[in-house]
């Protein structure tokens, strides 16, 4: 088995790498580590943990011995510490922002941070396995995608990919829980700034707006204008995208867009009939669930794409992400169905 190591280890996607490596069939949970916390007992923290195999955080020195390093340090934190751990030749999957763009003036823009080293940033492999699969086997630096991101993608990619809906025509309405803005307290996510309120955040500004513009750009070969409203919803987990198109196509060769997309795919599911999916369908797994509708009467397209944020938008990702690293079974530790109600 290889070793993994789980670096930034009290974050709730972090958490969930835990819970998610712990049952992994090719990777051994060795180390975690937290700077905040080096050396405390990692049950007594979190008492959920208590039966995993790691007893305690470690620093960052402890990542050297380990094939398998699982970055989840905030975004301007992580790519500062690539330069280390890539020098002890371990597979690198990066959770936060820093790498997902192409150009670092964009980075600069929507993150507001620094841009890493460009040298880096064109090393790292974008890990969207539906988009761009063959490229992400043999990777040693990876770049996850963000949640609002692979919702977004995928549930357009089918049609912006066979020029099904018009060029700039793409809306886009996300909601969120509340774990997608970390533990860090704030009166944003307090309870009762949040308990029976829906509110709409970062209004043409989220950074993961780049990601997805470069992402579908890619798919139709040329510039893929979106504009995409978040909303904070008064629940823990997922998200759920609902994306609208000026239709440019019919009914049937809908369908059979998204069909040939993602019929084979382990992890996302995609509907043409019945009801569109809730939250719920996908919550504590990693699948994305996407209906399809095209309402030819007012020549729209809507999907709706629902995701959980911690595993589809991030540790369940991840380990996809590594199973194709290293070819392994790509459903290796992420066999959970969905928990409901």
């Amino acid at each position: 088995m290889k070793k993994a190591a789980v670096v930034g280890g009290t974050g709730y996607a972090a958490l969930e790498l835990i819970r998610i490596l712990e049952n992994h069939p090719f990777l051994e949970l060795t180390t975690v580590i937290s700077q905040s916390e080096e050396g405390n007992d990692i049950a007594e923290r979190y008492p959920h943990l208590h039966t995993i195999r790691t007893d305690s955080f470690k620093n960052m020195e402890a990542a050297a011995a380990c094939d398998v390093i699982f970055l989840a340090a905030p975004a301007g934190v992580a790519s500062k510490l690539i330069p280390a751990l890539s020098a002890s030749k371990s597979q690198i999957i990066d959770l936060s922002g820093d790498l997902r763009l192409e150009d670092s003036e964009t980075y600069e823009k929507w993150y507001g941070l620094e841009p890493p080293d460009k040298a880096m940033q064109q090393q790292a492999v974008y890990g969207l396995p539906e988009v761009n699969r063959e490229s992400i086997r043999g990777a040693k630096l990876l770049s996850n995608p963000g949640c609002f991101a692979t919702a977004a993608i995928l549930g357009m990619y089918p049609a912006v990919k066979q020029q099904l809906i018009e060029p700039g025509t793409i809306m886009m309405d996300g909601k969120t829980g509340v774990s997608g803005a970390g533990r860090k307290m704030s009166m944003m996510t307090h309870f009762s700034e949040t308990n029976e309120n829906i509110k709409a955040y970062r209004t043409g500004a989220h950074q993961h707006v780049p990601e997805i513009e470069e992402h579908l750009g890619k798919a139709a070969g040329i510039k893929t204008p979106v504009y995409l409203q978040t909303h904070l919803m008064p629940m823990t987990r997922g998200i759920m995208v609902t994306s609208y198109g000026r239709l440019a196509c019919s009914a049937t060769e809908l369908q059979d867009a998204y069909k040939t997309a993602y019929e084979h795919e382990p992890f996302t599911r995609y509907r043409i009939s019945g009801p569109m999916p809730q939250t719920k369908d996908v919550y504590g797994s990693s699948y994305c669930d996407i209906g399809v509708f095209a309402d030819e009467r007012s020549g729209t397209l809507m999907t709706v794409a629902v995701i959980d944020n911690l595993m589809k938008g991030a540790a369940g990702q991840a380990v996809q992400n590594c199973n194709i690293m290293n070819d392994w079974p790509e459903h290796s530790g992420l066999q959970m169905v969905p928990q409901y109600p």
